[in-house]
């Protein structure tokens, strides 16, 4: 039986955390008046025992964070694309909680920092919690996933002085060229957005939208602001910084309170596993995006934040998210990133709220669970009487998806083992290019320039302000230049890369169905 919640709208009696009532909670038992402590005190020892263990494990990355709870709308019939039974039926709602977060900083950093934001969705269905953990940048730095713990540690404290350090930054992102085409973005004012309900979040990642009979597509995920993607420049984020460290949290929050709800309206763009095959990029390299204009947004639903918490603590900081935490019709792609987060994000979140974090209310679903594990810390729901195994005495129901026995024909994997490492080519140059050349305006390009100096100015070691100074000419000759002349520098030639023709375009067998093991 579960201990009754009380809220801060009951009269409430003081007590201890086995509920006996306490008269005088800032009284401690002590021998006459100038006597020592006793040890049976319970209520003085629990209070201090129970402080000495408020805090949990922070995570790692997105340890600052604001978030709020909501809904998720479907707006558009999408049947013809996945069996998921969120997106059965046009207005079929269901309840969400949203995190959104800075990447590096810790807790207590400022969250107006130039940095990528996360913004990750719970969404309760009928068929189980469906987990959306994006960004708010269309691709990353990285590809490879074992770079993303080597990548994070120069974004954190140098281990010596304890300091953020440009050098550490900058000679990490100059020797994996892959990271141009996010910092660029970081580097631009979308770098600074204003407020976290004022920007888009993105898959990043492609997933699968599956159908009953198997067919599916590959989809990358966009949630595009309503009010637009507002942005800060450089100046008036670094004010912030000092003046107000949580100025994200709070216009969230007092934006819900005055009931000027933020929503968002979610589209898909769409492609076929032979349109994968025949894509210029690897559909898989999280440093690419997929032109607009060959795979257009199609509208899915609308996401609106309508509900503040009522304790940050249980609601927000104890929220878990997982790309792996995924529903029937919606499957994950192969990229290599993606597959590695499937373990890492559960794996920490074990970690820091326990091996039953999935029990805690706000990451509960709202279906039953049912299956074999039991105990561990921190147990809520343990499943009763029933048989913590396979049991013919208590059996349970056992379905299927609906695709699980069609034939998938387009990912049938069959190699050998191998370490596999991605080869910096032209190509990985070219979207950054064309991102730096005809998406930005002129006062985006100046930004650009100014911010990228400004950080980049810092770095001590002449070698890596030229390694990345040829990183920025490979995209642009004009924006190395403006760089080199803005931190006082030599100008430099562009990084001599691999070609495109040396790029291994993606191939997954087509038509393949079977593989025989010999």
């Amino acid at each position: 039986m579960a201990s009754k919640q009380i809220t801060n709208n009951e009269n409430a009696v003081y007590t201890t955390s086995n509920g006996a009532p306490v008269a005088r909670p800032y009284a401690a038992e002590k021998i006459g008046l100038h006597g020592p402590l006793l040890l049976q005190d319970f209520h003085h020892i629990d209070l201090l025992a129970h402080f000495d263990r408020e805090r949990i494990p922070e995570r790692v990355v997105h340890a600052k964070g604001a978030g709020a709870h909501g809904y998720f709308e479907v707006t558009h019939d999408i049947t013809d694309l996945t069996s998921a039974s969120l997106f059965k039926k046009v207005g079929n709602r269901a309840r969400s909680t949203v995190r959104f977060s800075t990447v590096g900083g810790e807790s207590g950093s400022a969250d107006t920092a130039r940095d990528p934001r996360g913004f990750a969705i719970k969404i309760r269905t009928e068929e189980g919690n469906l987990d959306w953990v994006f960004n708010n940048t269309p691709v990353f730095f990285i590809r490879d996933p074992a770079k993303f713990p080597h990548f994070i540690h120069t974004q954190k404290r140098n281990p010596q002085t304890h300091l953020k350090d440009p050098d550490m930054f900058w000679d990490y992102l100059s020797q994996n060229p892959e990271s141009i085409h996010q910092t660029v973005i970081l580097f631009t004012d979308r770098g600074t957005p204003d407020g976290y309900h004022n920007m888009h979040g993105y898959s990043g990642h492609p997933l699968k939208f599956v159908r009953d009979d198997g067919e599916w597509v590959y989809i990358q995920v966009h949630i595009r602001a309503d009010g637009g993607f507002k942005t800060l420049d450089n100046e008036i984020a670094g004010r912030l910084s000092g003046e107000n460290p949580d100025y994200g949290i709070q216009a969230l929050f007092e934006a819900i309170e005055k009931k000027q709800y933020p929503s968002w309206t979610v589209y898909v763009q769409t492609m076929t596993p032979q349109q994968a095959e025949n894509f210029r990029y690897n559909i898989l390299d999280l440093t690419k995006v997929w032109p607009h204009k060959e795979y257009p947004l199609r509208p899915i639903g609308k996401l609106v934040l309508d509900e503040n918490p009522q304790n940050y603590f249980a609601e927000i900081e104890q929220s878990a998210f997982s790309p792996s935490h995924t529903v029937p019709g919606i499957e994950p792609s192969a990229d290599p990133v993606l597959q590695s987060r499937l373990f890492s994000y559960p794996d920490t979140h074990r970690h820091r709220l326990g091996v039953n974090y999935q029990q805690l209310p706000v990451n509960s679903p709202v279906v039953p669970v049912a299956n074999f594990q039991r105990d561990g810390f921190a147990t809520f729901v343990n499943q009763g009487a029933r048989p913590n195994y396979q049991s013919t005495i208590s059996p349970l129901t056992y379905r299927e998806k609906p695709y699980a026995n069609t034939e998938h024909k387009h990912e049938v994997w069959a190699g050998y083992a191998r370490a596999h490492l991605y080869e910096v080519t032209e190509l990985d140059f070219e979207q950054p290019r064309n991102l730096y050349r005809k998406v930005l305006s002129d006062l985006d390009r100046k930004h650009l320039v100014d911010n990228i100096a400004g950080h980049l100015g810092l770095v001590k070691s002449a070698e890596i302000k030229a390694r990345q100074l040829s990183v920025f000419a490979a995209v642009d000759q004009g924006l190395s230049d403006a760089i080199a002349k803005a931190i006082g520098v030599p100008t430099v030639h562009p990084l001599k890369v691999a070609s495109a023709a040396s790029v291994v375009p993606l191939k997954t067998n087509i038509g393949q169905t079977t593989v025989t093991l010999a």
